[in-house]
């Protein structure tokens, strides 16, 4: 969160140096500091994108503890039986521990790190290492937090929400996965906003 602040603050920033530095500069000058105008411009409202996943996952870590997981399954490709097409993590069902549940990468802005080191037939064996152990903060029912470890394995970095579609889609069918009422108390404490007493979830 500090960093995104830091560049919500900085990309603008280098923008008014830059055109006061132009002003004093020749005209060819203002095209040599338009790639930076340009990606400036990008990021800048790219930065704006990650407060509301911030928030949420914020949301998440104050209701789920952290989990350290070893060799969690993931993929690149379409998960067998799940509705989204993209990469997944696989969890196992806090109600039945036989059951396999996907957490699919629903929104891929910001996942091309994970992109690179998720299970793949490319993958490197360094790349996928730098994710094992997996940070895992959530139910993978309703909603998550995932992360990778620092170097140092203190800490998790590159926190990533990830959440079942009818979380925040009520249009979708719903599906329990054995969820109780606290379950989905949990949930919306989270900020799951289910409004009725059956969650609608499904991969």
């Amino acid at each position: 969160m500090i960093m995104n602040v830091l560049g919500l603050v900085g990309w603008p920033a280098g923008w008014i140096a830059l055109l006061g530095i132009s002003a004093y500069t020749p005209n060819w000058a203002v095209w040599v500091f338009m790639p930076y105008f340009l990606y400036g411009f990008y990021r800048f409202f790219n930065q704006l994108t990650y407060f509301p996943r911030g928030l949420r996952m914020r949301r998440v870590l104050r209701e789920y503890p952290w989990q350290i997981l070893e060799e969690v399954p993931s993929g690149l490709g379409k998960y067998p039986g799940a509705h989204d097409d993209g990469m997944w993590f696989e969890f196992r069902n806090p109600a039945d521990l036989d059951e396999k549940i996907p957490l699919v990468f629903i929104k891929h802005q910001r996942s091309y790190w994970w992109l690179r080191r998720l299970e793949g037939p490319r993958t490197k064996p360094e790349r996928r290492a730098q994710i094992e152990p997996l940070w895992f903060a959530g139910d993978p029912r309703f909603l998550a937090v995932v992360a990778a470890p620092k170097r140092s394995g203190k800490a998790p970095r590159r926190l990533h929400l990830l959440y079942q579609r009818p979380v925040f889609d009520r249009r979708c069918a719903p599906e329990t996965w054995g969820a109780g009422a606290a379950d989905i108390e949990r949930a919306r404490r989270a900020g799951a906003p289910y409004s009725g007493n059956v969650p609608q979830l499904h991969a």
